[in-house]
């Protein structure tokens, strides 16, 4: 039976005990981890989210009550213990920072008894998530989920703290806003009092902070939760948090110089760890020619070579036939892995037809100098020798090639880099290399809508000097837009906005928009940049990616409180659920059963 924490007060949490406070009467409170009776020997772990603390119960010094109330206890009871903290009898417990010192329990409360949990509340769980997040509230309590979440609450702490430092207002936008058709899938909310309207669920504040800053406030920042209804991935969400920001009277160099220092300083503070500033930029053109990515892992080299001029007249027709149409030949060289068991490169190839890639050739140069290569009877041998050279290729290296477009070619060897450096364990977790991608293009062509659409967003600021071709040779305009990586994953990107309406205009014809539908869609704020604008820019960080990579997790659902799994449903509440037919018709609508 429960028992009340009347005339209890709790003076510690079990992991803030410590040497000094040996020989003081303490109240802790939280939840059994465990109880090892030893036959006149009790001892109960005390577990909250600062740690564990051991209490020992012992015949002849504990009273007849309190050894019976402790043997009864079980996993994740919740109880209130009140005794003096004493030097271990035992040995040593290494494992945990209250590992030399015990309570000696004068007074034993069971607050809260518990069923038998369905997995153990532990570190480093092998339960499968699935089950884990159906009981999530249980999978909260063990000692990694509570630090990823003391850790995230430490970021949004000093983020605050640093940005109000820095003159930015905190200010909260809409969640419920219209919709706008550029970008990922809007969430729709039907409204009840506009019958047939809906509202859409914010995927970013882009619009609001930029109308903030038509109105004054200069500098803006928010914890803003945006929602997206896209495909998920291990970096991915539904909904997610952004570090979300905009400022007036700036270039890049002031956005990136204020987001370096934020960096430095969360780093510094949470984790000890010093960012070497300035951050190092990368054009967008560069990083894709090098790493074969806009969001490149420079933890380690294997960069990608360009090797069309060194084959473009052998007569492999693979290499010959992609230089003959505009494209390129390019190769990774993965050092030291030359003996690597054919079965194993067939997987690689497989690997690489998933990024588009119609296969991939190799060349394993032997340890006695020759070569084993899929395409060798193509080549004469001094062709082979002057690829060989051209790809920095020695002694028991494996060169791997890719022929095609240029964006497959970069696809396909930029996601294989990253998969040998998986396989040859090169990605160190706790090296965090930071990245600025820069000079990102404008524009990109849509095969599926058959225009060019916003590589960003239709309010990225044009660079000056590329202007000239925008009306006659879009895709070669660059962007004042930026990226902010962190081992290869975009953490955040932002950009200088139009403030021009000339430039607006332009931008939105080449999209394809008519006045009149930029009207419709964006009305609001080009009325709004009639009033006089200050030119402006901003940045928004993936909250959940920086804590995934700061905690060395694998998926931000281990850094979410309760997130969502693959179908974007929740485990736990069981959302999305049916509602009730009265509801739809309040909301004049029908749900129909999918043929």
């Amino acid at each position: 039976m429960a028992e009340s924490m009347k005339g209890l007060k709790r003076t510690h949490r079990c992991g803030e005990l410590t040497n000094e406070n040996i020989g003081e009467a303490v109240t802790v409170m939280g939840w059994v981890q465990k109880n090892r009776n030893k036959g006149g020997l009790i001892f109960v772990d005390v577990r909250d989210r600062s740690g564990i603390i051991q209490v020992v119960f012992e015949e002849g010094k504990s009273n007849a009550v309190l050894l019976e109330k402790a043997a009864r206890l079980r996993a994740e009871y919740v109880v209130a213990v009140t005794g003096k903290v004493m030097k271990r009898s035992g040995a040593v417990n290494e494992n945990i920072k209250t590992g030399e010192i015990e309570i000696f329990p004068e007074e034993l409360r069971i607050l809260s008894e518990s069923e038998t949990p369905p997995f153990p509340v532990e570190e480093n769980s092998k339960t499968k998530e699935e089950v884990r997040l159906k009981y999530r509230y249980l999978d909260l309590r063990r000692p990694d989920m509570q630090r990823n979440l003391l850790m995230r609450s430490q970021v949004a702490t000093l983020t605050r703290q640093f940005l109000a430092e820095e003159g930015f207002l905190e200010i909260e936008t809409p969640v419920l806003i219209g919709s706008t058709p550029e970008g990922a899938r809007d969430y729709l909310v039907p409204s009840r009092i506009h019958r047939g309207h809906f509202y859409a669920l914010p995927q970013s504040p882009q619009l609001f902070k930029q109308l903030l800053m038509c109105a004054g406030c200069d500098r803006y920042f928010q914890l803003a939760k945006c929602f997206r209804d896209e495909d998920l991935r291990a970096d991915r969400q539904p909904e997610f948090t952004q570090i979300d920001m905009e400022l007036s009277f700036v270039d890049v160099e002031e956005v990136l110089d204020v987001n370096e220092r934020l960096l430095a300083k969360i780093f510094q503070e949470v984790l000890g760890v010093e960012v070497a500033l300035p951050i190092p930029r990368m054009t967008w053109q560069e990083a894709m020619d090098r790493y074969g990515s806009d969001k490149p892992d420079i933890r380690f080299g294997m960069e990608l070579t360009d090797v069309t001029e060194t084959v473009k007249d052998c007569e492999f027709a693979v290499f010959k036939g992609a230089a003959e149409n505009g494209g390129t030949v390019r190769g990774i060289n993965a050092k030291g892995q030359g003996a690597m068991p054919r079965k194993k490169i067939d997987k690689l190839v497989e690997f690489a037809k998933g990024y588009g890639a119609k296969g991939l050739a190799y060349a394993a140069v032997q340890e006695d100098g020759t070569v084993k290569s899929s395409f060798g009877k193509f080549m004469k041998e001094e062709e082979m020798s002057a690829l060989i050279e051209a790809m920095g290729g020695e002694k028991g290296d494996l060169l791997l090639f890719a022929a095609d477009r240029n964006k497959v070619v970069w696809d396909v060897l930029g996601a294989l880099r990253l998969e040998l450096a998986r396989q040859m364990e090169l990605l160190d977790k706790s090296e965090y290399r930071f990245l600025w991608v820069t000079e990102f293009p404008l524009f990109e062509w849509s095969e599926e809508q058959n225009r060019f659409v916003a590589m960003h967003h239709p309010f990225t600021m044009p660079m000056e000097e590329d202007m000239k071709y925008i009306d006659t040779d879009p895709g070669r305009v660059r962007a004042k837009a930026y990226d902010i990586v962190l081992n290869g994953t975009e953490l955040g990107g932002g950009s200088v906005r139009i403030f021009n309406p000339d430039i607006q205009n332009k931008m939105f014809d080449v999209l394809g928009f008519t006045p009149e539908q930029a009207k419709e869609q964006f009305g609001f704020l080009l009325t709004a940049f009639k009033y006089g604008v200050p030119p402006h820019a901003g940045l928004a960080y993936g909250l959940d990616r920086l804590i995934m990579l700061m905690a060395k997790e694998d998926s931000i659902r281990d850094v979410i409180a309760f997130p969502k799994v693959k179908d974007a449903s929740d485990l736990m509440t069981e959302a999305p659920t049916k509602v009730d037919v009265s509801q739809l018709e309040e909301l004049g609508l029908a749900a129909k059963e999918k043929e």
